[in-house]
C-alpha cells in the first residue's frame, strides 16, 4: 500500500493499472494499490466516466473499453489563437489528445483529461473556450503544456510530431521534464 493518495491522483493511478493491465483489476485489488475500500473504487469508476474514461465492470473486475493504442508524451508552446490549429493537426493526422498538463513550479503537476478526437471534439472544446467561462490551462506556464496523444501507431505520432514541430508549436523537454510528468 501507498502512501495516502488524494482522489484525482488515486484515479489517474487507477486508469494507469488498468490501462496496463492484460486482464481485469478487481475493486478489491485496485482498493489495496491505492490504500482505499473497494466502494471507493466503485464511486471512483463512476468519477472516471464522467470523466469520458470508458471503464467497463465485468464480473471479474475493471477494464477500459479501449483498444491498445501507442502514446507518446509531447510538450507543446503556442498561443491562445493557435490553440485550434494545434488540435486539428493532431486529430487530421489520426491522433487524440487524450489530456492536457501544466507543471506549474508552485502548484506542481496540473492535468486535466481531454479525450479530443475528431473535430467535433475540437468544435466543442473551442465553443466552451470562447465562452469566457475558463482559459486554457497552458496560460499559467505562459503557454507552454504537455499532450499524452495516443494513435494507433508509432508512424502516426512520428507524423503528428513531424507536423506540430513544422508549425512551431513543439518545445524542447528539460533535462527533469520526462521522467518527472506522469505517464498516463
Amino acid at each position: 500500500m501507498e502512501k495516502s493518495l488524494n482522489g484525482a491522483e488515486r484515479r489517474k493511478k487507477i486508469v494507469e493499472m488498468i490501462r496496463d493491465s492484460e486482464k481485469p483489476i478487481s475493486g478489491t485489488a485496485l482498493g489495496k494499490a491505492t490504500g482505499v475500500s473497494r466502494q471507493v473504487i466503485v464511486q471512483d469508476m463512476a468519477l472516471l466516466r464522467t470523466e469520458g474514461y470508458p471503464v467497463l465492470a465485468t464480473a471479474r473486475g475493471y477494464l477500459l473499453d479501449e483498444p491498445k493504442v501507442c502514446v507518446r508524451l509531447f510538450k507543446l508552446c503556442h498561443t491562445n489563437e493557435q490553440t485550434e490549429d494545434e488540435l486539428t493537426t493532431v486529430v487530421d493526422l489520426g491522433g487524440c489528445v487524450r489530456d492536457v498538463m501544466v507543471n506549474h513550479r508552485i502548484y506542481g503537476e496540473v492535468s486535466a483529461p481531454l479525450n479530443i478526437r475528431n473535430r467535433r471534439d475540437v468544435q466543442n472544446f473551442m465553443k466552451d473556450l470562447k465562452s469566457g467561462k475558463s482559459v486554457p490551462l497552458m496560460n499559467v506556464t505562459s503557454g507552454y503544456h504537455f499532450h499524452h496523444i495516443c494513435a494507433e501507431s508509432e508512424e502516426v505520432l512520428h507524423e503528428i510530431e513531424d507536423e506540430l514541430k513544422k508549425k512551431g508549436y513543439l518545445a524542447e523537454f528539460m533535462p527533469y521534464e520526462r521522467d518527472g510528468i506522469t505517464k498516463k
